[in-house]
């Protein structure tokens, strides 16, 4: 006789209490809690490039794209929102993961498609997941608020110059008539570039290669040879050739440095020795090195951290033969050449005002006391690098800024005080021509703000 499994008695099942003691592992922080960490590391005084890298490896694949933007988006209007969010205010906000919630929700309200009442809600658990449950009452209801009354604060936000008071002021006064289109400018989210290795393909080749993967991207002219354009978002190491070093990513305007050490006065850097003083990441060493062939590449830079990219990248370009080619740690105020070389680029410390759009950061971070602090140091860098100079040689003076002191004062002031230096003018379409040097703008659609100036030792 079979035996009915079914009716026998089931043994009770135990349950065992965790410790009192013990430890609840704490439950995983959304999106947003995430993202305003990112924000009140950067109120902090940290630089993106320090800890979003790190946030971003912590995120699904899946988010990564829309962590990035709620960061970035939400730093390059802040001093926008803060403009909506403080007459809102009955008093002043003390915690920063209040004030980052509340600018994150805006941000998401005025520029995103985020549907309202989910951007509402997150931000909202974000802000109790941070230890801010009172707190997240006043972030619920301002962001309310802000649905009811969003037409009228609208305007207020896209009637902001989105930067902070001091550059706003630094702008107008140097720029009177551009100021509030460079404002304009800089709300916007920057092109992305790549600069084709000329030693591996040509730019018609690498835009085939592009085009079986189905990558929608466009030449640039002529002015840029081995630049494109992206023009949709990409993981750039799973792009055709990247660990083969087929290109690099570079800013369109970046990528006029290279061509200045060519033209009626100076031959180029075939046989020279160079000094790339401020090298680090190491683009503008890989771009000369991709198109000459000097005796001898020097590359320095006081970070030793910063320096391991610029190794990294050469080394993935095919670029770094030892023999013709020094990455070194040191002081560019202090560096002293066995001998003088033929040619130096000083790509200059500078506000980096003309990269906001990719640094976002940079808004909350720089303070208008640093720049004398800055322009002093660019003055030193001149003075000693032109001792390291040969008479009949050339120095490229580079900075990301957009800022008078920074650069046309600058080296106006350098030419003065310097009678064995001379500016050679640069023979351009790009950009446009200042009293010394050229200077670019950034562009909705295209490179960021840099200014370059040529000058030649000639006793």
């Amino acid at each position: 006789m079979s035996q009915d499994n079914s009716k026998k008695s089931a043994k009770p099942r135990k349950f065992h209490n965790p410790p009192a003691n013990a430890r609840t592992r704490p439950a995983p922080l959304n999106l947003r809690a995430q993202v305003i960490r990112v924000i009140i590391a950067v109120l902090d005084g940290q630089s993106l490039s320090a800890v979003l890298p790190a946030a971003l490896e912590k995120t699904l694949e899946r988010d990564r794209g829309l962590f990035n933007e709620l960061v970035m988006g939400t730093l390059r209007h802040w001093f926008a929102l803060d403009a909506v969010l403080q007459p809102m205010l009955a008093r002043p906000l003390t915690d920063s993961r209040v004030q980052a919630a509340l600018h994150l929700g805006l941000y998401q309200i005025f520029q995103t498609r985020i549907p309202a009442h989910a951007a509402i809600s997150e931000t909202v658990d974000a802000a109790k997941q941070l230890g801010q449950e009172k707190a997240s009452g006043l972030v619920n209801a301002l962001l309310r608020r802000t649905l009811r009354e969003q037409t009228e604060l609208q305007e207020t936000f896209e009637a902001h110059h989105a930067l902070p008071d001091w550059f706003a002021a630094a702008l107008e006064q140097d720029w009177a008539e551009e100021w509030q289109g460079l404002a304009e400018s800089l709300r916007h989210s920057a092109p992305l570039f790549l600069r084709v290795n000329k030693r591996q393909r040509t730019r018609t080749g690498y835009l085939d290669a592009l085009a079986l993967q189905g990558i929608n991207a466009n030449s640039t002219d002529n002015t840029t040879p081995e630049a494109i354009q992206l023009l949709q978002h990409v993981n750039i190491p799973s792009l055709p050739g990247y660990l083969e070093g087929w290109f690099s990513v570079q800013d369109l305007n970046a990528q006029r440095c290279a061509g200045l050490f060519s033209d009626a006065h100076f031959n180029g850097l075939d046989g020279k020795t160079v000094l790339d003083a401020c090298a680090a990441p190491g683009g503008k060493t890989a771009h000369l090195l991709e198109q000459f062939s000097p005796t001898h590449m020097t590359a320095i830079d006081s970070d030793s951290y910063r320096l391991k990219r610029v190794r990294e990248n050469l080394n993935r370009l095919e670029l770094f033969d030892q023999t013709r080619v020094t990455v070194a740690t040191a002081d560019a105020s202090a560096w002293t050449a066995a001998e003088p070389v033929d040619a130096i680029l000083l790509d200059a410390p500078c506000s980096a005002t003309g990269v906001l759009r990719r640094h976002p950061d940079i808004r909350l971070l720089r303070q208008s006391t640093d720049i004398a602090t800055t322009v002093a140091l660019q003055a030193t860098l001149l003075d000693h690098l032109w001792t390291q100079l040969k008479v009949g040689g050339r120095l490229v003076y580079i900075t990301c800024s957009l800022l008078k002191d920074e650069n046309e004062h600058q080296i106006a002031a350098f030419l003065k005080r310097t009678p064995n230096a001379t500016e050679r003018e640069i023979d351009a379409s790009w950009g446009f021509k200042r009293p010394v040097g050229r200077q670019c703008f950034p562009e909705t659609d295209g490179g960021d703000g840099f200014y370059f100036a040529v000058l030649d030792k000639t006793a």
